[in-house]
């Protein structure tokens, strides 16, 4: 009775509470093309969100089934934020399932994408194409470069996602979708680089290397609130540029977040236990900015 698989087993490697991050992705794509053209389809924006997830979730599986077969898994403290679900080195016989799960999860973006494709146009196939790269090649090659370490999160959670969505529902590419998408971009790839800090020793073992690891947690602060700012000086200047209403600077309203989270990114950067509350609150400003931005949006279509 101990070895049986049950359902919470098998969504383990999903990692389901993070699963939030992708519809508010997704929300500020169909934001931009409300904002711009007045109208979202809804069959259209449903496949966008169905697609943004299902490629999370096998990111995700990806990541837990590779981490499991490194050494990882046993080595990673666990936090709140990172560390992963745990649930491969408690149960090593659900490793098929994980990826198969990640297979599958991966199946269905790309067949949204095929669909898209006929529907839009080979337009979208750069979008499709660099998605379904990173995700297969994130945990085994991404992780191992600094730099692309750092930025692939963003790619694929803001500009990928955000101006994917914007395409499939107006078909084309605009200076809002991209001004938009560089919130989540900068917040993502932040949120990863924060997660990152309690991993150094065990991501070290395994030949892992981002910038915790290369530059250290003092210098990798500093980086994190370059990309703090770097978000709220994105909405600021898309509004100035004329490509973002008034309403979207709503976003900035996490900034009586982002400031603390900053702080005590620089002050406790070397005391995982007193960066939690800062990684708590990098969690929010990733979920409530995109958020944000998006209702303003959708505000300031509704008040023209």
């Amino acid at each position: 009775m101990e070895n049986k698989i049950n359902f919470k087993d098998l969504l383990g490697p999903m990692r389901v509470p993070f699963l939030l991050l992708p519809p508010m992705c997704v929300l500020l794509g169909i934001g931009t093309a409300y904002w711009t053209t007045g109208k979202v389809n809804i069959l259209y924006a449903v496949l966008a969100l169905i697609g943004a997830v299902s490629s999370h979730i096998s990111v995700n599986a990806f990541n837990e089934y590779f981490d499991f077969k490194s050494g990882l898994d046993t080595k990673t403290p666990k936090t709140p934020f990172s560390g992963g679900s745990g649930t491969l080195p408690a149960r090593p016989e659900l490793a098929r399932s994980a990826l198969a799960t990640a297979s599958v999860s991966l199946l269905i973006p790309t067949l949204i994408g095929l669909y898209f494709l006929v529907v839009r146009g080979p337009a979208i196939l750069p979008i499709g194409i660099l998605g379904i790269v990173l995700v297969v090649t994130y945990t085994t090659w991404i992780t191992h470069n600094p730099i692309l370490c750092l930025f692939a999160p963003g790619l694929g959670f803001g500009t990928l996602w955000v101006m994917g969505t914007n395409f499939v529902l107006t078909g084309g590419y605009s200076w809002t979708a991209f001004t938009a998408s560089l919130v989540p971009f900068f917040l993502v790839s932040n949120l990863l680089l924060l997660n990152q800090f309690p991993d150094v020793e065990a991501d070290r073992s395994v030949g892992r290397r981002h910038l915790p690891i290369l530059l250290g947690r003092q210098a990798s602060s500093y980086i994190y609130v370059a990309f703090l700012a770097c978000t709220y000086l994105s909405i600021i200047s898309g509004y100035l540029l004329g490509v973002l209403p008034a309403w979207a600077l709503m976003g900035l309203l996490t900034l009586l977040l982002a400031i603390p989270a900053g702080l005590g990114a620089v002050r406790y950067n070397q005391d995982i236990q007193k960066l939690m509350p800062a990684m708590g609150m990098n969690v929010l400003i990733n979920l409530l900015t995109p958020l944000l931005v998006a209702v303003g949006l959708f505000i300031a279509r509704a008040l023209t």
